[in-house]
């Protein structure tokens, strides 16, 4: 995850313009509320490249709305001598975590020079299981989530080329050596580069829907990010063809697990065996503001559409990547996929000067926290988004345009006061919906709406 190489291959062949949205018409199931969605803000995460955190950045991360820390837990790193294995460098990280309740994503990765990179022996594949268990063991019951591998499909992490065979014997082993050892820890795979369905499909009929929790993959585009619901759509008819989804399940051990949603933020099931949901998870995916066409204003629009995209198509954990830029080269686009900039400012309230990036993750979170989402509303165009989000009897909405040009559209919305804030918080205004509608300006940044209950009706 650390290097965008597969990411820069893969995206030779799209479009460095942001392209049209045929969400409606292609997949109809889209855009569809699950009746167990959790709350908005507990499936967001960011990646991380460290381990020990500099003073103030934990509490940045989580004021930002964040719940989860998705980060490398290196092979190589942790077992430097065979049969012995170190995790006080992931200690002291759990334990920063802790501080703020945030969630691990750990990544089981990569290779090792004690037996190969990437894993692909019988030896080396035992003893990646190995290490593996011993891990999950160490860190069991502390609600990690156990990621098999990062981007096995380009050629950077599983050289000298992908091959998924190599991966499906490699994960079949890890999957079978969890269940034995510790059946209740949650194992996801495979963390594609993009939504490979190539690759996906070969996973799930060599049997590995039957060990993984959920499906991750990293929908990287360099084109509108509502194009990847189609996407989402087809891998969970994919998944549904091999893998039918239910309720509960027994584990190993004759208990059932539930697959419904704990207060504690989004579950992926522990069950075995069929009778289980499998989600979608969106596993690593951001947009760098170096990229051509896209500054640091429109990084944090097309964040905010992400994340608003993945909470409208029943993903339960999305992780943003990157949470602090690489470093400072202005021409080179893995430096800038942060949401806050790489100088640490030790007498700083805020020890890393944030991006808009930043500001517009802690306006969505604030904006939506406690609400789930109900309805994506037709307003006459494709191109034009509004989402419905419910808490109780409140509604709030999202609202912004893939079209280029910004244009009003009309929301059926009882007669009354609104607050319009846009979607990096610094301003708001109020507006009023006549009998039949409220009429609001949309453009490709969004917008979001809330009835202003302190003035009577």
């Amino acid at each position: 995850m650390k290097l965008r190489l597969g990411l820069t291959l893969l995206s030779v062949s799209l479009s460095l313009s942001i392209s049209a949205d045929r969400t409606f018409t292609n997949c109809p199931q889209a855009w569809f509320p699950n009746a167990n969605s959790e709350t908005f803000e507990q499936g967001l995460g960011v990646n991380i490249h460290f381990t020990d955190p500099q003073p103030g950045e934990m509490k940045m991360i989580a004021a930002a709305g964040f719940r989860w820390v998705r980060m490398d837990f290196k092979w190589d790193a942790t077992e430097r001598e065979r049969g012995h294995y170190d995790f006080s460098a992931y200690d002291r990280l759990m334990q920063s975590l802790d501080q703020f309740k945030l969630r691990a994503l750990f990544i089981l990765d990569y290779g090792n020079p004690l037996y190969g990179t990437p894993p692909r022996t019988e030896f080396a594949r035992q003893a990646f299981a190995g290490w593996a268990v011993a891990a999950a063991k160490h860190f069991a019951n502390r609600g990690v989530t156990w990621e098999m591998y990062n981007e096995p499909n380009v050629p950077m992490f599983w050289p000298p080329r992908p091959n998924v065979d190599e991966y499906i014997v490699l994960a079949l082993t890890v999957g079978r050596a969890f269940r034995v050892n510790v059946p209740t820890e949650k194992l996801i795979g495979p963390a594609t580069s993009g939504i490979d369905f190539n690759f996906l499909e070969a996973c799930f009929k060599a049997g590995l829907l039957d060990y993984w929790s959920a499906v991750s993959v990293h929908p990287y585009r360099r084109t509108n990010p509502e194009g990847a619901a189609n996407e989402y759509c087809r891998l969970r008819q994919l998944i549904d063809r091999y893998h039918p989804r239910v309720g509960t399940q027994s584990v190993s051990d004759g208990s059932i697990v539930s697959t419904q949603s704990g207060s504690d933020g989004p579950s992926v099931s522990t069950a075995s065996g069929s009778d289980r949901v499998i989600p979608i998870i969106s596993g690593e995916w951001g947009f760098s503001s170096a990229w051509p066409r896209i500054d640091e204003a429109k990084q944090s629009a097309l964040l905010t559409r992400e994340l608003l995209t993945n909470a409208a198509n029943d993903i339960p954990i999305s992780i943003w990547y990157d949470w602090r830029e690489d470093g400072t080269d202005t021409e080179d686009p893995e430096h800038h996929f942060g949401l806050v900039r790489n100088a640490y400012l030790p007498d700083h309230a805020q020890v890393y000067q944030p991006k808009p990036a930043y500001l517009a993750t802690k306006t969505l979170t604030n904006f939506f926290r406690r609400y789930r989402f109900e309805q994506r509303l037709t307003v006459g165009s494709d191109q034009d988004y509004v989402l419905v989000f419910a808490n109780g009897a409140d509604r709030r909405i999202a609202a912004w345009t893939i079209s280029t040009d910004a244009h009003r559209i009309a929301i059926p919305l009882a007669p009354g006061t609104f607050l319009i804030t846009n979607h990096t918080g610094e301003s708001t205004t109020s507006i009023s919906a006549n009998r039949q509608s409220l009429t609001i300006e949309v453009s490709t940044a969004p917008i979001y709406v809330r009835r202003d209950h302190a003035i009577a009706q």
